[in-house]
């Protein structure tokens, strides 16, 4: 088969691999129909995942048709139509338990890290993908569902939901700013709709995202390139600031502009990936009565959200901006790589 390999820091290449095989009785193969690119694959090209190592085949979302199952997958046969979670969960150790598979003390490679598909073990940018405990780690498709609605629910979807809107405690009424509207706070823009806010306010310094951002839910937009793009978020509030301030970059600067931007007891729910430490000023910090909160997908919501996207209330299809064949991976990884001038969101690849 073919598969999108990574050979070091800023090396990767579209060439021939092993086809994968059952390994543990509760695995399952799985051919790609669909697959997409990741922020986090480019963090792993940069050299900033050192767990990833020469050879590794990436990617860790993507949606396909079962070829094989192991004698111990229950729930599951050959010629279902699944979506293939980012996160892999034996679903019973002591974290799969309270429902944090992101921590499951199984999977290969490192136990107490539930993401290893493209990380610790080869991924979905390939033509077929090993899936270890497949009965809770892929989900079945419903009829009617394209497979572009249905990657979204293999990472970003749920990081969206679950990190963003449930760790930032979206309530009715609230006001909520989101900073960074890329896939990820889009994901979360989409998904705080489902908690009534009153305002949902998109911050970025590419106009076309913020104008991309209205179309998933924004009610509101701030270019942080501007000088006074504080004091235009803080007209928004009366003056007092925002309830929730989610970060969905992962640099310290936009940190620094959601503690900013809270008001006294309001949240900050950081859902992007950092490289480097951000300054926490506990000093300013503890009096404001601040919440901040941080989190690695479980992808325990993406049952509830599959219902949704069933039933069109959610539609993450509209991340899509780019499409490809499979075998068109390297040039893909070349416009998801140049986003601002490409204004790609997600691309897709298929068979």
């Amino acid at each position: 088969m073919k598969a999108l390999i990574y050979r070091g820091p800023g090396k990767r290449v579209w060439e021939d691999a092993p086809e994968p095989k059952l390994k543990d009785a509760t695995d399952a193969i799985v051919r790609i129909d669909t697959t997409t690119l990741c922020g986090t694959d480019l963090h792993i090209l940069s050299g900033h995942v050192p767990a990833v190592t020469d050879g590794r085949i990436l990617g860790h979302e993507g949606v396909g048709t079962i070829t094989e199952v192991g004698s111990a997958v229950k729930t599951l046969k050959v010629g279902d139509r699944v979506i293939i979670s980012a996160v892999s969960a034996c679903g019973s150790c002591a974290y799969c338990h309270p429902r944090l598979p992101s921590h499951c003390l199984n999977p290969e490679g490192a136990s107490g890290i539930g993401w290893i598909l493209g990380h610790l073990i080869d991924g979905t940018q390939a033509e077929f993908v090993r899936t270890p405990f497949a009965d809770n780690s892929l989900h079945k498709l419903p009829a009617g569902v394209s497979d572009e609605a249905a990657f979204g629910l293999s990472d970003i979807l749920p990081t969206g939901f679950e990190i963003g809107v449930r760790n930032g405690r979206i309530k009715p009424g609230d006001i909520v700013a989101v900073v960074g509207a890329g896939p990820i706070g889009l994901s979360v823009i989409m998904t705080a709709g489902l908690y009534g806010p009153s305002r949902v306010i998109a911050l970025d310094i590419d106009d076309n995202r913020l104008e991309f951002a209205k179309t998933f839910g924004a009610t509101d937009s701030v270019n942080n390139g501007a000088a006074n793009w504080r004091d235009q978020v803080m007209a928004m509030t009366d003056g007092l600031g925002v309830d929730v301030a989610i970060e969905a970059v992962g640099i310290p600067a936009t940190f620094d502009m959601c503690v900013s931007l809270i008001r006294p007891g309001g949240t900050v729910a950081n859902v992007g990936v950092h490289g480097e430490s951000v300054e926490l000023k506990l000093q300013d910090l503890w009096i404001h009565d601040a919440t901040i909160t941080t989190g690695l997908v479980s992808g325990t919501t993406t049952p509830m959200l599959l219902k949704l996207v069933a039933q069109g209330k959610l539609s993450p299809e509209k991340f899509v901006t780019h499409r490809f064949k499979l075998d068109q991976m390297m040039e893909a990884y070349d416009t998801f790589g140049n986003a601002a001038e490409t204004k790609a969101m997600k691309v897709a690849l298929t068979r």
